[in-house]
């Protein structure tokens, strides 16, 4: 008999941790089909909410909210490198720019979950971690999520409107206000049944652990 599984994974498309966490959630997925089904829900949360529209250089940017050393952050980055080739992410070895906003890109992923067929709003997350990620793209400017949004099967003039009108704003707002005051302060977090946590990047075998003792309990 297969046991269902609700998974709220909480992450912002900024943050690489969470691209590879998704990588090894997936592939824990894969592991356990046929005795667990998951239906995955991506919440917004927002690393750097008062980001201007402009960005900023992400060597200045590290350096500023954790101190870290150019040198260390060329060290982190090559383990993150590693640990996305592992669960089949690919990252840009040179990483990225710039750092940007990302508001708009949690709004089109709050209409994909309403608006989208199922699996269009983890198709539309994975395009924009790999815009994010993979290729260095300014995740502030709408021509690159539009392009994201038709990577993922997705109406790009519906997903204009929502982009012009503001649509979404306070839903978003809400969510993110939802987990923060529930204790989720660092992604990505994976919260399971509404009930049980697991925080971090963590490895394929965490997760398919995880998703096997929880399944036993329901």
């Amino acid at each position: 008999m297969t046991t269902y599984l609700k998974i709220d994974f909480v992450s912002d498309v900024s943050c690489p941790w969470c691209a590879v966490g998704l990588g090894a959630l997936e592939q824990a997925l894969a592991a356990v089909q046929g005795s667990i089904s998951a239906e995955l829900h991506f919440q917004p949360f927002e690393l750097n909410p008062q980001m201007g529209p402009e960005g900023q250089d992400i060597t200045e940017h590290l350096t500023q909210k954790y101190g870290s050393t150019a040198a260390q952050q060329v060290q982190i980055r090559d383990t993150i490198c590693q640990r996305g080739a592992e669960v089949g992410f690919a990252f840009n070895p040179e990483g990225r720019g710039r750092i940007w906003n990302t508001f708009d890109a949690h709004r089109l992923l709050h209409w994909a979950a309403l608006d989208g067929a199922p699996g269009q709003q983890h198709a539309l997350k994975k395009a924009l971690l790999a815009a994010c990620h993979t290729r260095s793209e300014a995740m502030g400017h709408h021509a690159v999520l539009l392009a994201c949004v038709v990577e993922a099967g997705l109406d790009r003039d519906r997903a204009q409107a929502v982009l012009d009108s503001g649509a979404f704003a306070q839903d978003v707002r809400e969510r993110e206000q939802f987990y923060t005051a529930n204790g989720i302060h660092s992604v990505p977090a994976v919260i399971i049944n509404d009930r049980h946590l697991i925080s971090g990047g963590q490895p394929a075998a965490v997760f398919e652990q995880a998703l096997r003792q929880i399944a036993t309990s329901v």
